[in-house]
């Protein structure tokens, strides 16, 4: 069943500790220039150097060899150290940006690149080199890759009708990145014939060196193609609001943008990714009531924030708090064929 509008009035206004914990998040540049100076500073950590290295192929890290990672997703994840992952996902990244320009407001990167790192530094993974970078796309979609990048596009930013909505994307991206979903998909195409009939059709050359390369390129385009497994974007959801509400938004804010989801018309050019690459919005919404059942309740809302209040420094309507709320921890994934919960009855106002 449809999520009931009593549920949709529940989510209010996120809890903005991001404007209180600034301090604890990378500085911004005193004078950036331009993009690439910009990208130099996002994500850093002395484990990445940022967007512009994913492009440019400088990196502190060991260089990935695509014969060995081919080699390794055949068998298991979990011979994947950590640097290692961090590369594939650079490499990701740079497949990512390829595709689609970064968008050039400044002001709007760094604002995402905060608010993204805020939400990282409260899941399980806070010490990977956290990218977030804003696509110049109209589109509504969010992608992420190993290691920590997330990527959102413009579209989406322009359609969230405020920062709950904002967070609560992200904080599904970051979950994906943590529970390593990428690699267990790319695993699972470079062990099955997929992956051979896609370079097959890619290989120009019978050089070796262009035939990695291929492999390497067919997984990426394959994986943002055509998606990750349903159970994985239900996963995303599910432990994305609790994220969220761990670092202090409206939990809800997520349910909102699926709603967004639900709306859309199939031809719609701007959704038709998001759609395709995700379970139906609805199933979404049915699964995350049944996940969140009352759980997060008793948690305060305030009055909302946008991105555009956020951007101009205008103050919310009701103070931000100064530390994340104490979220109860995520419910276990609801049975598959669970009997649906009882209908909720509006509160009186």
């Amino acid at each position: 069943m449809a999520m009931t509008s009593a549920l949709l009035r529940r989510a209010a206004a996120p809890v903005a500790a991001l404007a209180a914990c600034t301090a604890l998040l990378l500085p911004a540049p005193a004078a950036a220039q331009n993009v690439l100076n910009l990208l130099n500073s996002l994500g850093g950590g002395s484990s990445g150097g940022g967007l512009l290295g994913a492009v440019t192929g400088g990196n502190t890290a060991a260089p990935a060899q695509g014969d060995d990672l081919i080699s390794l997703l055949t068998r298991s994840v979990d011979n994947i150290d950590e640097a290692r992952e961090i590369e594939i996902g650079r490499q990701l990244a740079a497949v990512l940006l390829g595709s689609k320009p970064l968008h050039p407001d400044l002001a709007l990167q760094r604002y995402v690149n905060q608010l993204g790192r805020w939400i990282s530094l409260q899941s399980s993974r806070p010490h990977l080199p956290w990218t977030f970078a804003v696509l110049d796309d109209p589109g509504y979609n969010a992608f992420a890759a190993p290691g920590g990048y997330v990527f959102i596009t413009k579209g989406l930013v322009d359609r969230c009708a405020d920062e709950s909505e904002l967070a609560g994307i992200l904080a599904h991206e970051i979950t994906h990145v943590t529970a390593k979903h990428h690699l267990h998909a790319m695993r699972k195409t470079a062990q099955s014939g997929v992956l051979t009939q896609l370079v097959a059709s890619q290989v120009r050359s019978n050089a070796v060196g262009n035939l990695v390369a291929s492999q390497f390129l067919a997984l990426a385009r394959n994986l943002y193609a055509r998606g990750l497994d349903q159970a994985d974007e239900h996963d995303a959801d599910r432990n994305g609001v609790a994220l969220a509400a761990r670092a202090g938004f409206d939990p809800y804010g997520l349910v909102a943008a699926v709603q967004q989801l639900r709306g859309a018309a199939q031809d719609n050019p701007a959704f038709a990714l998001a759609l395709s690459t995700h379970p139906p919005a609805q199933a979404r919404l049915d699964y995350l009531e049944a996940a969140m059942g009352r759980s997060f309740d008793t948690l305060a809302p305030v009055a909302p924030v946008t991105v555009a209040q956020r951007l101009s420094g205008k103050p919310a309507a009701e103070p931000a708090l100064a530390a994340p709320q104490a979220a109860p921890a995520p419910a276990a994934a609801p049975a598959r064929k669970a009997a649906p919960p009882p209908k909720k009855k509006d509160k009186a106002s």
